[in-house]
């Protein structure tokens, strides 16, 4: 027996929709159709779309080999190579990650579709599949002759062929993965090792829940989760407009800067447990989602944690040594996504709080190293009028002198992805000279400024530090990152 398999439904579960409408048009543009489309075509499509498959869907794709009766297979697989080209931009950004998950564990690739052979073969074999278990058409001489090959593959009859597949490669189910979104896939979810139902229809869900098997969404981070087709994050983007905060006065500027489309690391300075939100309001303006990477603290703290967790923020437990959230936000980068980083750590403490000069850790700019993503500077200014360091809690109750909260987003920085700490004393500076001209200006806070910016329960520490004297600005120098061991 060998190491197992992992079984890939593709509409709604590889894709990110259905393939019939880019199957349609390379059919079509092959002339294999004569122009003629189904009646009420882009309705079904749209219905497919929201509610998975159904029974009428499905009768129509089962009677498509009467309808392709007389085609010239080698047209048709012509067809299949064009469809493939519109496919791959529609695969779930996170599938391929997990495809190569399953590689790196010696796991055989087989997409397991309803979709004829010969329409999703050459998808396969761009997405990097062993084999493909799919419905067939007859042909003879080289025509398809309107009958199937070993019946159609769909509910049972898609567990047959996969069991199929499975004796002739000496595969135990029971060492095996199922990915699929449809109800219809119950047979193979109960009969494989490992069932993931992934953005399961609307009686998939259930079903999945009760027999506690895994929810994914391919096109979300691994444990983000989504309700009717909405992740927390695009809730957010509909609820918290900056009208719906009427205790901070937010002044965003340069988003442009931020790209359409495409991965890129957003590096921000760090004030205050409120830069998450200053951050995520300054990033949503650009309608794109975006992954937080952050320290643990962030998601401990009440009202912003939670919300940072279920928008697929990115855990990081200092001092623990390992590197699993930067791979995570490799991860985030490679299938597109837009990651945040506050290469500080944590918020300056005290005194070092009013320093001028922002030293930071390499995360970032190793990161960019390993992803090749550009890195935005984003500065942030005033979130510490918002939430103190010195409060548990930020103040939601100043409506009438709301402090001002200022982010401004800067042009992406010109990086070596050589010396990550080099790297990193340019993305300092270039966070330095998007804050306003005070921040650059050495000057001595007084004993309630150390006080505000030390966790709450520090005065001592608080009497301590304004004793201290000041070293100047010229004594601590100009560079941006810690000359330390550093992880992220």
């Amino acid at each position: 027996m060998s190491s197992g398999a992992a079984f890939f439904d593709l509409d709604r579960t590889l894709l990110k929709g259905p393939s019939g409408p880019a199957i349609n048009e390379a059919v079509g543009e092959a002339g294999l159709t004569g122009g003629r489309r189904l009646p009420g075509e882009a309705l079904l499509f749209g219905i497919y779309s929201l509610m998975g498959e159904t029974l009428p869907s499905m009768a129509l794709t089962r009677g498509m080999v009467l309808m392709a009766r007389g085609w010239p297979a080698a047209t048709v697989r012509q067809a299949g190579k064009a469809a493939a080209e519109r496919l791959e931009p529609l695969v779930s950004p996170y599938a391929r990650p997990l495809l190569a998950d399953h590689r790196s564990a010696g796991h055989a690739l087989v997409m397991a579709t309803t979709t004829p052979y010969d329409l999703v073969a050459p998808l396969a074999e761009r997405l990097g599949f062993d084999d493909v278990v799919a419905t067939r058409y007859a042909e003879h001489d080289g025509v398809y002759n309107g009958r199937l090959v070993d019946g159609f593959v769909w509910a049972r009859g898609k567990l047959g062929a996969v069991r199929r597949w499975a004796r002739r490669a000496g595969v135990s189910l029971d060492d095996c993965f199922a990915y699929t979104d449809s109800v219809y896939d119950l047979p193979l979810l109960s009969a494989v090792g490992h069932p993931r139902a992934v953005n399961p229809d609307f009686r998939l869900l259930p079903l999945a829940v009760l027999q506690r098997w895994p929810v994914l969404h391919l096109d979300v981070p691994p444990g983000v989760p989504k309700v009717l087709g909405m992740e927390p994050l695009d809730l957010v983007r509909l609820i918290v407009q900056p009208q719906l905060l009427p205790f901070v006065r937010l002044d965003i500027g340069d988003v442009g800067h931020i790209p359409a489309r495409g991965p890129a690391v957003l590096v921000a300075n760090h004030r205050s447990y409120f830069d998450v939100v200053a951050l995520g309001l300054t990033v949503l303006r650009t309608g794109r989602p975006f992954r937080y990477l952050g320290k643990k603290e962030v998601f401990d703290a009440p009202v912003i944690g939670p919300m940072a967790t279920a928008m697929g923020g990115i855990r990081v437990e200092r001092g623990s040594g390992s590197d699993q959230p930067l791979r995570e936000a490799a991860r985030a980068l490679e299938a597109g996504e837009l990651v945040a980083v506050q290469p500080q750590g944590t918020i300056p403490r005290g005194r070092e709080f009013f320093d001028p000069v922002l030293r930071g850790r390499t995360g970032a700019a190793r990161l960019a190293a390993m992803s090749g993503a550009p890195v935005i500077p984003i500065g942030l200014w005033g979130t510490e009028g918002v939430w103190p360091r010195s409060s548990r809690i930020p103040n939601v109750t100043n409506v009438l002198h709301p402090p001002a909260v200022r982010t401004r987003v800067g042009r992406p920085v010109r990086l070596d992805l050589v010396d990550a700490e080099a790297d990193t004393e340019r993305i300092m500076a270039a966070i330095v000279d998007l804050l306003p001209p005070e921040a650059r200006v050495p000057r001595e806070p007084t004993a309630d400024e150390i006080a505000r910016a030390l966790p709450a329960g520090h005065a001592d520490e608080a009497a301590e530090q304004e004793q201290e004297p000041r070293a100047p600005a010229a004594a601590r120098g100009r560079g941006g990152a810690r000359r330390a061991p550093t992880k992220i």
